[in-house]
Order: C-alpha cells, then sequence, then structure tokens
C-alpha cells in the first residue's frame, strides 16, 4: 500500500453555526479525521456525536436535502460526504424524515452550519446529529475528498476523534463488512405489514427494502392504498388481499445478495403488473434475467440528468445508488439514445431511460407482460419536480392492466 495521503485543515471550520461555534473555537485545532481503507486521511473539527464511526465512504451532490439524506434508507452502512460545502443551513423538522430515524453512519462537510432558518425548523442540524448520537465532521476538504472517491472508487472508511490512533482507527475500517454481497434490505424492512391511504383507488402491494415515506405520500395523494411488506414476505402473502399491482423501490445494500427478493418476483411477474424504482429496479431486472454491476463511486444527489426515451424530454433527476443495471449483452453502457432492447425470462424489455452522465441504464419497459422501472427517484424528495409524471404514468398502467 502506498504511503497515507494526508490533507491538514489550516484553520478550523468559519461557519459551524451559532450554537456551537465557542466549543469549536476552544479548540486548538482540527481534533478529528476520516480515515479512508486506502490510508487517505482527511483532518477537521468534530461538530456533533463523539463516537467514532465506519462504513462505506461516498458522496451526494445535493445542495439540499441533507436531513432527507440522512433518513434515506438506503444510505445505510455509509458515512455521506456532502460537495455543497454550507449543510445545516435551514435546520431540521418533522416533515423532512423519509423513514423513522437516521440511517447514516456519519457525516462529513466542508463547513457545517446549526441554525434553524427555515419557518418550520424545530431543531438545528448540529444539535439533532448529536441527539441521534451520529458523529460528523466539518472543515473537512471535501473537493480533494471527493476526487479522491471519483479516481479510486468508493471504499471504507470512517470518522474518528483525534486523539485515537490511526492504527486503531485503520483496524476498525478494515473490520467494516464491504459493500458487495451484502443483504441490509434485512436491517431496514418492517417487521409487520401496514398499510397506507384509504379508498377505492388501486391496491398496491409494496416489498419494503427500504422505501423513502416520500414514494409512500406520493401513490397515496393519487388515491392508491398502499401496503408496505416485510421483504421476506411470500409471494402469495403478497397476493393475499388482490392487489392491483406490485411495487419495488429504493433500499441499502448489494441488489445480487437479495436472491429471496428475487425468487419473490419471479412468482408475481407476469401475475400483476409489477414495477420497480432504485433498488426496486435493480431486483425486478435481476428477476427478468439481467444482470447487475456495481459502479465505481455510485449516482448520489439531485442534478443527474436522465433522458425519458419516450418523450426526447431531459429530465434533472434524484439519485442514490450504488450498482446498476447491464445493458443488452452485457455491456456497462449504451451508447445511442435508442430503445434497445433485452430479450429476457419474461419477454422483451426495452430500454426506457438513459443517464446522459455515463451512459448507464436508468430504466426499462416490459413488453410482453406488465411492468416498468426506473433507476432515480422520481418521489422529489427533496427535489427536483421533473420526474414527478412518474406517479401517474405508473397508476395509469396499472389502470389499463385492471
Amino acid at each position: 500500500m502506498s504511503a497515507p495521503h494526508v490533507v491538514r485543515t489550516s484553520e478550523l471550520a468559519r461557519t459551524v453555526g451559532r450554537n456551537t461555534t465557542s466549543e469549536l473555537a476552544r479548540a486548538a485545532g482540527p481534533n478529528a479525521y476520516v480515515l479512508l481503507e486506502d490510508g487517505t486521511r482527511f483532518d477537521g473539527v468534530a461538530c456533533a456525536a463523539p463516537e467514532a464511526a465506519t462504513g462505506e465512504v461516498v458522496f451526494t451532490t445535493g445542495m439540499s436535502g441533507y436531513q432527507e439524506s440522512v433518513t434515506d434508507p438506503s444510505f445505510a452502512n455509509q458515512i455521506i460526504t456532502f460537495t455543497y460545502p454550507h449543510i445545516g443551513n435551514y435546520g431540521v423538522s418533522e416533515q423532512a424524515m423519509e423513514s423513522e430515524r437516521i440511517w447514516a453512519r456519519a457525516v462529513i462537510m466542508r463547513a457545517a452550519m446549526n441554525t434553524e432558518d427555515a419557518p418550520d425548523a424545530e431543531r438545528g442540524w448540529l444539535d439533532w446529529l448529536t441527539d441521534c448520537a451520529i458523529p460528523a465532521i466539518s472543515g473537512v476538504d471535501t473537493r480533494a475528498l471527493v476526487r479522491h472517491i471519483r479516481e479510486a472508487g468508493s471504499m471504507r472508511g470512517g470518522v474518528f476523534p483525534g486523539a485515537m490512533s490511526e492504527t486503531d482507527a485503520m483496524d476498525s475500517v478494515r473490520a467494516e463488512t464491504p459493500m458487495d454481497g451484502l443483504d441490509l434490505a434485512r436491517v431496514v424492512s418492517p417487521s409487520q405489514m401496514t398499510v397506507h391511504g384509504s379508498g377505492d383507488g388501486p391496491r398496491i402491494a409494496a416489498i419494503d427494502t427500504g422505501i423513502k415515506l416520500s414514494i409512500v405520500r406520493n401513490l397515496v395523494a393519487r388515491g392508491a392504498v398502499v401496503e408496505l411488506h416485510p421483504c421476506a414476505t411470500s409471494a402469495e402473502e403478497l397476493l393475499a388481499n388482490d392487489p392491483d399491482a406490485i411495487f419495488l423501490a429504493n433500499g441499502p445494500g448489494d441488489p445480487a445478495a437479495l436472491d429471496y427478493v428475487v425468487d419473490t418476483l419471479r412468482d408475481l411477474v407476469g401475475r400483476k403488473p409489477t414495477f420497480g424504482i432504485c433498488l426496486g429496479h435493480q431486483l425486478l431486472c435481476r428477476a427478468v434475467g439481467l444482470d447487475t454491476f456495481k459502479l465505481p463511486f455510485g449516482h448520489r444527489g439531485g442534478n443527474h440528468p436522465v433522458k425519458d426515451l419516450q418523450t426526447g424530454k431531459i429530465e434533472i433527476t434524484s439519485q442514490n445508488h450504488g450498482f446498476a443495471v447491464l445493458g443488452p449483452g452485457g455491456e456497462r453502457t449504451v451508447a445511442a439514445d435508442e430503445p434497445v432492447r433485452w430479450e429476457t425470462d419474461f419477454g422483451a424489455a426495452q430500454l426506457s431511460h438513459i443517464n446522459l452522465y455515463d451512459r448507464t441504464v436508468e430504466g426499462l419497459t416490459l413488453l410482453d407482460v406488465a411492468g416498468a422501472t426506473v433507476q432515480y427517484h422520481p418521489e422529489a424528495g427533496p427535489g427536483p419536480n421533473d420526474s414527478l409524471y412518474l406517479f401517474d404514468r405508473f397508476l395509469e398502467q396499472i389502470a389499463a392492466h385492471a
């Protein structure tokens, strides 16, 4: 292994909110650090819970939505690096929760804030992280950290108090289970089925591998009744209430580790319209016989351009995933903006969306059975709103097969 690269912070973070400035000012200098498994180190200032934390270090490019990010179950076992410099500007609130708790292991920032400037703010960002026992570090050269991850790939790492030796910190990092082959759906999935919404709208049975609450809210707002089932629920249990469709949403971990969900889906495809978002996209694709692979550093943030091949429009999308689906012929990218086709175990499938950053598959439509997927997040939690139409398209497809 090459000699560790150390990025030293020359001064304390200049804008670490009004509730923590005095505490940080008393520090003699950087008092915490980020250590990656390849030995690269970034120094900074501890600004939330004082504990150490390890996980896969990833980055997200969103300029807002920090609370939605850390409460998104897709970030389980991960440490989030925010590329936008000021994080915490407007505080936190109950309505911005995407689940019942924080799932990210720790937070890395350039300039943490602790203000409560939004009209609905109920708590300062750093105060809330501290209350939830989540470590955070500010004053980090996040540009250098993100460049390193883009070149070397996402990897295990940790946030550590300055007093902890690098030897002990590295032992902790190497003890962390790699993301490849890791089943985290069982960690974030509920223990029992719950029902959301009421009325005469379509009934949707969702396999909950870590669904965001904003996805549920979007479906319910359009009149749907949504059953959220534990991820290990059998096909017959999912069909027990005669749902109009099967739905899979986001979640953490490696889709290749969820063969039990894939097997369940293989019993459902063709019997009911089946749709997937993010991890659900990957799982449905695996269920029809396609394969997935790990991206070098993933897609995370709210500014990813995707082309809808049905309309020809470019959407700015929200994304949070580390794996992708292989294209026809097993290639990792698709060169042309054309609706290329796969032959699957359930008939033909057609490319519906393409990522314009790296040409990876962003969605497909099943042509011989009712079903479709998208890799990105259309629910606009926190935004952008370009892809909300997909929920309407989804419900229209359900009605067409009723």
